[in-house]
């Protein structure tokens, strides 16, 4: 009897057939599982490989620019996340990130399939294209607000959109457009790259700036590389002999550590020229030494050996141990004049130090399965709650984009109270700045300041080092000349809501006195009238309450007898009565200025304008 055929063929030399070429596609994914499985059981994954499938159905049809499967994008956005040991639900989101944004798939769908915690990042990292706004501008200020709103509520959502914007530069030499090119490769430098160096993602930082540089001012680019390149055998042979010096220095005096030499990047190398404003020939700390050792107290011992070496350079020695930056990052910096007169840069710090300082906030806090983030009270999660604050009241699109830009990546000054508390402000911070970052009641009861027990003014610009004191006054209110001086989103918008709210109820006293001296004029008995009928007429102009009636009126958006003509009309005549002259010194409100009366020691008249209230400032002679 014939033997039922094999599945599976055996060549004439019986050797098993090589299995078939595994597509671009799923040579990833299994690289991805396997990067996975390294740090947690095979049956964890099951929901990675869910996603893959779903995202794979649903990308099947899409090309990228540059040729390859759609898939390959999100698969190498997942890689990312896996190489920084990210937790499964990011490595989820890498792989289902577009999916929202780029195809008919809903939130809803993604929170049936996967659970709250996937379809929370996912809604995060998708921007708001599917919604009318009036510009592009609005749409991008929008998605913004709504990632960093997303952001302070799990973390995760931005560090798979680093992810995410990481692989986006490295294709984006496949966009064909050269202004697309340039708007992403700009926000990405003005937002992306910021944002990374508030988490203090260092190497992330360094390459979304590069990427980023080199599209938007190509001709500066290809000058700093080329001469990088020119000198790149020079400089290595240079830092190869000093490090071997370091090494051998370091090893005599006892201190465990290990000696790494590099070349600066392009974009911090133009960065200097553009503070500096010198030429590139100009730039002599083209190369850096970084010292990694086991403790603090050898972090300083090995400043000492390389002072006791070289000569350092004034102004240039920077101690970030005992003052972190506000993204945690801490070294000890030192620039000194080596052999033959060459510059270079030694950075010193602990190992957890330097894994910080390259991954930030993904090193800090290894994801366990199930949790969200670092602790709420983490230093870089609070100042991405103070962001969120200070840019709610910013309606504008345009002045949104460009706060945010400033607060994401000032260049900061190191002050101290005078117990010695550090105040990190942006450069050319004002006294009023500090007290406003102290606290909003300081800040608006702040009269004065003393810098260095000196007494300087308001407007005095902080520098590195400056122990500020702030005098007080109770009861005192904030100038609006301060709006011209402040440098912090914080200082400005707190200063702008005091105002606003002095200014409104001004004019909520005004408008109800307009509003009681016209009734008196027209006959009007205006505590007769009802409650009800004065917020329903309060309502048909659209401003809600009566104090906010009060309040157009004072603002002069309409006149009293308008509102009174819908009060009363049984009472007053639809046309406008002759207005009674004014008596020495007096103006009716809503009532043209008559001639010659601009003399009027109480009267002010506009040109143009007939039918404003103007109240002179006791001030005014």
């Amino acid at each position: 009897m014939a033997s039922e055929p094999s599945g599976v063929g055996v060549s004439e030399s019986g050797s098993l057939p090589p299995p078939p070429p595994q597509s671009p596609v799923d040579k990833l994914f299994a690289e991805l599982l396997a990067k996975a499985h390294e740090a947690r059981p095979r049956d964890h994954l099951a929901q990675l490989e869910k996603a893959f499938r779903f995202a794979s159905e649903h990308h099947k049809l899409q090309i990228r620019d540059s040729g390859d499967p759609y898939m390959v994008h999100p698969l190498l956005v997942a890689h990312l996340l896996a190489d920084m040991k990210m937790d499964l639900v990011s490595m989820e989101t890498g792989l289902l990130h577009d999916v929202v944004e780029d195809t008919s798939v809903t939130v809803e769908d993604v929170r049936k399939n996967f659970g709250e915690d996937v379809a929370r990042c996912v809604d995060g990292v998708t921007k708001l294209s599917k919604l009318d706004f009036f510009s592009a501008e609005e749409r991008q200020a929008e998605s913004f607000r709504k990632m960093l709103l997303a952001m302070v509520n799990d973390i995760r959502v931005i560090i798979v959109k680093l992810a995410d914007r990481l692989h986006n530069m490295r294709t984006l030499g496949f966009v064909q457009e050269p202004e697309r090119r340039e708007r992403i490769a700009r926000e990405t430098i003005e937002i992306y790259g910021p944002i990374a160096h508030r988490l203090g993602m260092g190497k992330m930082r360094g390459e979304l700036e590069d990427l980023a540089f080199r599209y938007i001012d190509p001709a500066a680019f290809e000058e700093i590389s080329r001469t990088i390149e020119s000198n790149r055998q020079t400089n290595q042979e240079f830092l190869d002999r000093i490090r071997q010096m370091i090494e051998g220095e370091l090893r005599r005096e006892g201190i465990p550590a290990r000696v790494e030499s590099r070349l600066k990047r392009a974009y911090s190398i133009y960065q200097k020229m553009k503070r500096q404003k010198i030429a590139i020939e100009q730039v002599y700390d083209m190369m850096a030494i970084r010292i990694i050792t086991d403790s603090v107290k050898n972090c300083y011992a090995a400043l000492g050996v390389i002072h006791n070496e070289w000569r350092p350079v004034p102004g240039r020695i920077k101690d970030f141990i005992a003052i972190p930056r506000p993204n945690l990052y801490q070294s000890l910096h030192t620039s000194v004049v080596g052999p033959e007169g060459r510059h270079f840069e030694v950075q010193i710090r602990t190992d957890e130090m330097h894994r910080i300082a390259e991954e930030g906030i993904a090193a800090h806090w290894k994801y366990k399965e199930g949790r969200k983030g670092p602790a709420n009270d983490d230093q870089r999660i609070a100042w991405l709650r103070h962001l969120v604050e200070w840019q709610q009241d910013m309606p504008d699109p345009g002045e949104f984009m460009s706060t945010l830009k400033v607060d994401l990546y000032p260049e900061e000054v190191y002050t101290f109270t005078p117990r010695g508390k550090v105040i990190v402000l942006p450069r050319d911070a004002t006294p009023i700045d500090f007290a406003y970052a102290i606290h909003s009641d300081v800040g608006q009861a702040c009269v004065g300041s003393k810098v260095n027990g000196r007494i300087v003014p308001l407007r005095y610009t902080l520098r590195n080092g400056d122990i500020v004191e702030i005098l007080t006054q109770p009861g005192h209110q904030p100038s609006k000349d301060w709006l011209a001086i402040v440098k912090t989103t914080r200082a400005r918008n707190k200063i702008k809501h005091l105002i606003n709210a002095s200014e409104r109820a001004k004019a909520i006293e005004i408008g109800e006195k307009y509003l009681e001296k016209e009734a008196r004029r027209l006959g009007v008995q205006l505590n007769k009238i009802a409650h009800a009928d004065l917020e329903k007429v309060a309502g048909e102009y659209g401003v809600g309450k009566i104090e906010d009636l009060h309040a157009a009126l004072g603002y002069g958006k309409f006149s009293a007898r308008q509102v009174l003509q819908k009060l009363a009309p049984q009472q007053i005549k639809e046309e406008p009565p002759v207005a009674p002259k004014p008596g020495p010194g007096e103006h009716v409100p809503g009532t043209p200025l008559p001639p010659g009366e601009h003399d009027s020691d109480s009267v002010i008249r506009v040109k143009g304008v007939d039918d404003l209230l103007v109240y002179r400032a006791k001030c005014c002679n």
